[in-house]
């Protein structure tokens, strides 16, 4: 009696569970007694969907493809007259048929029944489709076919779109996705997203500037339903935590040549033993200054600090003593995290005293690792997986200083929600899997080379390795060759350097080449592809942005542009007097910064005006959402009343001397207002010559700068981005050094 009391009370229990979600989810009684054993197995929550279920007919809803299971749940949830457009093997497959009743199903070949009329007169009759995308994040030319056949669908019934993604599915063991992408996990949660339902004609006048075309905007609408299945709730953290349980702990992470290797467990336990000391050191939520290069110490010591609640002040010791000690005194640092052996070796003795002058206590890692105790190793062993301090998405987690190439370097504030925005905005644009393995030589306190060439191989299971500095044009090619790396993370600069000194087969392992800070030169576009078979892809950023904000890919890529916007950023064009044709770039996203501080204004955090920051550059826009840089807006000169790009000139300059290093920089003019000088390192360079070439270019003699200054080498930065504020001194010196008649 007993027994069957309780059978009773659990099948009753059971049946009430499914009318409730019957009236919450708006499906028929039959759907929500199969969809509760799912919802309750893969822990499913299912709110996102409500614009899904509530979207009016007609309407697609277009589902990215991750599971063998994904129909199932589609047909327990969508509306019961929904004609779900099933793959062969999906609609073939026997373990499907319990769902069958629930809707109808067809099996399509997407060469025929996307081209039919049928679908069309489905839709005009107030109908619905569920079409299943293969979830490619660079769809191949089959999969874009695919995309453009909906796209057309939609337009010719005048249907909304609904893009839908399942979060987690590409984890559940009926997974699509390879395993050596995607590990298995047996009850991964699953989180259903739906975007809410938009005509392919909106998405297109949405889309920045308005120029998409009807594939390309359901492309960008499947990549935000993507990135908005990504949980940026978490702190960096706990991101690394779930990273390790998802990856494996055991599993290699990072890497370097001096140290050797981590796994998630040693590098997690590392940073919690490390952050008990930063925790006696400062005070929670203080910014503690990171004087470190690229190595395994510098992972560790970043987890560290985001375990014990401080903010990570990337300190950019090439910038000199003066700027660091600006930057102490900017972001009111107390404590300079360092390493005696890189002090040392990379003769920063200048840097360390100025610390010490501006009032900032350096800390040696060597003697916190010294002081460690058996019993914190093994506190730390146990308890790993809990950072020791609660910090919340929205805090303040990184401090990185613009480069300064144009003046005063400002802090800029970045939380963790910022940083997890941008590294899913890249996940959903860029394929990234633990079959990479990534070669950092950025330093960490770039904004590319911390977020994307740290934060983001860290979270996704990419194997790290660290190299410590970029400026090893022979050494690096060696290395590369060693470690065998699938991406590698570099600048223009850097990029042509390490050709000149490669052999072939050195960088023959790589697959992707992610290029930023500066423009790639076609030169160098054509030796990488050409010799190493490997692409150089131009993105774009600022450090205010965390960094990126556009990027090409495999998919989608053209040459002379830094590729189309990341989803989740909004962009608007400001005129700007003399130059037609394109604008002032101003941004607007979840990875904008939560503030400056600068040098004027210490340790006071000055936000962006109405969420929108301005990018500083001038910009054109084609029509299917590239972008092309012009130049920066404080890098036009005004010769004559006219505005002339100083990266145009440079870029008309190295079309006609493409092994070397230009920078152009403008100079006061008693009798034109400005005048252009050019700063090379072409020993054959000639005003006549480039005059020649500039007309036979078409470009007016207003780009051809008659003052030609020959140097060794052009000042960068430690980004590698060309140094504009030395350069401009430099070419002051020079030309009064010219003129003295002594």
């Amino acid at each position: 009696m007993v027994v069957t009391a309780i059978i009773i009370a659990v099948v009753a229990a059971f049946l009430v569970a499914a009318l409730a979600e019957k009236a919450l989810r708006r499906i028929t009684f039959t759907q929500a007694l199969l969809f509760l054993p799912l919802k309750v197995i893969w822990r499913i929550d299912a709110k996102g969907l409500e614009a899904a279920q509530s979207a009016k007919a007609p309407v697609i809803y277009a589902i990215t493809h991750q599971s063998r299971f994904d129909p199932a749940l589609m047909l327990c949830l969508l509306p019961a007259d929904t004609l779900h457009i099933l793959d062969r093997d999906s609609a073939e497959a026997g373990w499907l048929e319990p769902f069958r009743g629930l809707a109808r199903t067809i099996a399509f070949n997407a060469a025929h029944v996307f081209v039919s009329r049928r679908l069309v007169r489905h839709l005009k009759g107030k109908g619905r489709l569920a079409v299943y995308i293969p979830e490619d994040v660079e769809p191949d030319p089959r999969t874009l076919r695919l995309y453009r056949a909906i796209a057309r669908i939609a337009m010719r019934a005048e249907a909304t779109i609904v893009p839908i993604t399942l979060g987690g599915s590409r984890h559940v063991a009926s997974s699509l996705v390879d395993a050596g992408i995607a590990p298995r996990r047996l009850f991964h949660a699953l989180k259903p997203i739906a975007l809410e339902p938009e005509t392919i004609p909106a998405l297109i006048a949405a889309s920045t500037p308005g120029m998409t075309g009807a594939t390309g905007a359901l492309f960008d609408r499947m990549a935000q339903v993507r990135f908005e299945a990504s949980d940026r709730n978490r702190t960096l953290s706990s991101t690394m935590v779930e990273a390790a349980r998802l990856y494996g702990t055991g599993t290699t992470i990072v890497e370097d040549a001096l140290t050797g290797s981590l796994t998630y467990k040693r590098l997690l336990i590392g940073a919690r033993v490390l952050g008990r000391r930063f925790e006696a050191l400062s005070r929670p939520g203080e910014a503690v200054g990171v004087l470190l290069p690229n190595a395994n110490g510098v992972a560790v010591t970043f987890l560290a600090l985001q375990s014990a609640g401080r903010v990570a002040a990337m300190l950019n010791y090439s910038a000199g003593p003066a700027n660091v000690a600006s930057a102490l005194r900017t972001a009111q640092i107390r404590t300079v995290v360092s390493s005696r052996e890189f002090i040392e070796k990379a003769d920063l003795g200048a840097v360390v005293k100025a610390v010490e002058a501006a009032g900032a206590a350096i800390v040696w890692l060597e003697d916190l690792r010294g002081s460690v105790t058996f019993a914190e190793k093994i506190s730390a062993a146990l308890l790993w997986k809990r950072p020791l301090a609660r910090t919340e998405a929205t805090d303040a987690a990184v401090i990185l200083f613009t480069s300064g190439s144009e003046g005063t370097p400002k802090g800029v504030v970045l939380s963790h929600r910022n940083i997890l925005a941008n590294v899913a905005q890249v996940q959903a644009r860029i394929l990234f899997s633990p079959k990479d393995k990534l070669f950092n030589v950025l330093p960490v306190f770039h904004s590319f080379g911390l977020t994307c060439g740290t934060i983001l191989p860290l979270a996704c299971g990419v194997r790290l390795f660290l190299y410590p500095s970029p400026l090893h044009y022979k050494l690096i090619p060696q290395a590369a060759a060693k470690v065998r790396p699938t991406i590698l993370l570099g600048t223009d600069t850097f990029l042509s350097g390490y050709a000149r000194t490669a052999k072939d087969s050195d960088f023959a392992s790589l697959r992707l080449v992610v290029a930023g800070a500066e423009a790639v030169k076609p030169e160098t576009e054509r030796v990488w592809r050409e010799r190493f078979g490997a692409q150089a892809l131009e993105g774009y950023g600022m450090t205010e942005a965390a960094p990126i904000v556009a990027v090409n890919s495999h998919t989608h890529k053209r040459a002379g542009t830094v590729g189309r916007l990341l989803p989740g950023i909004k962009t608007r064009l400001e005129p700007v007097e003399g130059i037609a044709d394109r604008g002032r770039l101003w941004i607007s996203g979840p990875n904008l910064m939560m503030g400056y501080l600068m040098a004027d204004r210490p340790g006071e955090l000055q936000p962006p005006m109405d969420g929108w920051h301005d990018s500083g550059d001038i910009v054109a826009i084609d029509r299917e959402g590239y972008i092309a840089i012009r130049g920066r807006a404080k890098r036009f000169a005004k010769v004559a009343g006219e505005m002339v790009s100083l990266g145009a000139v440079e870029m008309l300059v190295q079309a006609l001397w493409p092994e070397e290093r230009h920078a152009a920089v403008s100079l006061p003019d008693n009798r034109k207002g400005e005048r252009i000088v050019l700063v090379t390192t072409a020993t054959e360079a000639d005003a006549e010559k480039l005059r020649k070439h500039g007309r036979a270019a078409g470009a007016p003699d207003l780009m051809v700068p008659n003052d030609i200054i020959k140097v060794e080498d052009i000042p960068l930065l430690g980004s590698g981005k060309t140094d504009y504020a030395e350069t401009r001194k430099l070419a002051i010196d020079k030309l009064e050094a010219r003129d003295d008649p002594r």
